[in-house]
């Protein structure tokens, strides 16, 4: 059929084990673009490989630089991706379909997201249909400026798609623990800033009623194995989340007690 008038989004840091995948999935859209944070891997290499415009910045948190990625597409519509997502063919078709017509309407698309852990389909405790806004006019969306949990923020209308992106989690264990500490600090700073406050019963009682929630109350029980693990991890977010909150306030408070060193010490 031949390229389409669109670019592809995608920030990276050392993803070999996902992004060939993810560049696969996209061939058909006339530009992707890459923004590299400093990968030691084959990363480069291999977006090299598939032609991707590449380009090398530092770190400004998630939402900024997804934006930079952003920034730098040319074609009329823009689809965001994670390295470690997919476009099956149904939706290649749907996307093909919406930038090459003249008579869509809508300034975005949204679009369910099947999440795979460890080999397995989620479709409970929240996971399905996940949807997510992805897809839209250049000139229509921006990223939201946190440092976790951005999303494409579109003026306009965003009509939702049936079609899935397929999401491909970390399922290492070990991963998925440094994760959590990257993502908890971030959450909990996000939190800080917008005055938010909580202690370490409070953050307990928080991963108690996730677990709760998400295992018992959206039938995560349902996804056997991997629904447990998922539960429990979600359940250790939480926690360190609001303890590293909690941890915030009282340096807050203890440095408002000391007060700024006199200078006398040499």
């Amino acid at each position: 059929m031949g390229k389409v008038p669109l670019s592809v989004a995608i920030i990276t840091k050392n993803e070999e084990q996902n992004i060939r995948g993810c560049l696969n999935s996209v061939t058909f859209a006339v530009q992707v673009v890459v923004v590299d944070s400093g990968s030691t891997d084959k990363t480069l290499e291999i977006a090299s490989e598939f032609g991707c415009d590449i380009y090398r910045e530092g770190w400004y948190g998630f939402g900024a630089q997804k934006q930079l990625a952003i920034d730098k597409c040319h074609q009329p519509w823009v689809l965001v991706l994670d390295a470690d997502e997919r476009i099956p063919e149904e939706t290649k078709k749907a996307i093909t379909d919406i930038v090459r017509s003249k008579d869509v309407r809508a300034a975005g698309f949204s679009f369910p997201r099947k999440n795979f852990f460890q080999g397995r389909w989620i479709r409970h405790a929240g996971w399905w249909p996940d949807r997510v806004t992805r897809l839209f006019r250049r000139e229509a969306g921006r990223m939201t400026q946190v440092p976790v949990h951005e999303a494409v923020e579109v003026k306009g209308v965003v009509d939702p798609l049936q079609v899935p992106i397929e999401h491909c989690t970390e399922s290492s264990l070990s991963a998925i623990l440094l994760k959590i500490d990257r993502y908890s600090t971030l959450g909990a700073g996000e939190s800080y800033r917008m005055g938010k406050r909580s202690s370490s019963y409070g953050a307990f009682g928080r991963a108690l009623l996730t677990f709760l929630q998400n295992y018992f109350l959206r039938r995560g029980f349902m996804d056997g194995a991997q629904g447990l693990t998922l539960a429990v991890t979600d359940s250790i977010n939480k926690f360190f989340k609001y303890a590293k909150l909690s941890e915030l306030e009282r340096t807050s408070r203890d440095d408002k007690r000391t007060g700024p060193s006199s200078g006398r010490d040499k």
